[in-house]
């Protein structure tokens, strides 16, 4: 056999064998976990831990702990079909602007309706209710609303489940 061929098998070898341990990344977790066809209960509560630290980080006022929820390739796909807003920063920047007045999130209530996926990704929806107050020129005005939501998120490679996209649309006449 000519030595081109033989190079060529071995390269092909290392093709297939480069394509199989692939697939077998993407059927079982990082840690080499089977992943199945749905979540295990301890990653649907651990989803759900999100969502509370997601919740009360907000009504905290604590910005570092809402971005913590949050995967570093996040992505939120506001109301109204507005521009997506990808990454942590940007994400930050869109809902802390530097010259925005204060604002204080009063309410935000966060409906599980339901839940997914396998140990890898998960899928939570519901509805949401959020209620938040503004002072500009020592003026405070209240607002809120009800909502829908739906978000996909990611078990990191520390073991952590957090917020990949995060998509939301405001109730009937908001």
């Amino acid at each position: 056999m000519s030595s081109s061929r033989t190079a060529s098998r071995q390269t092909c070898r290392g093709v297939v064998l480069l394509v199989t341990l692939g697939l077998s990344a993407i059927a079982t977790g990082s840690n080499g976990e089977d992943c199945g066809a749905s979540l295990s209960v301890a990653d649907a509560q651990a989803v759900q831990e999100v969502h509370e630290e997601y919740r009360s980080a907000w009504l905290r006022g604590d910005s570092k702990g809402v971005l913590a929820t949050l995967a570093d390739d996040a992505v939120l796909l506001p109301a109204h079909g507005a521009t997506p807003v990808v990454g942590k920063q940007a994400i930050a920047q869109y809902w802390w602007p530097p010259k925005a007045p204060a604002t204080t999130i009063t309410k935000l209530d966060i409906t599980v309706a339901g839940i997914g996926g396998n140990c890898r990704v998960a899928f939570t929806y519901g509805e949401d209710s959020v209620g938040w107050s503004t002072l500009e020129a020592g003026v405070e005005r209240t607002h809120g609303h009800p909502g829908t939501y739906l978000n996909v998120l990611t078990k990191g490679a520390d073991g952590r489940w957090r917020i990949s996209r995060h998509m939301w649309d405001d109730g009937p006449g908001n």
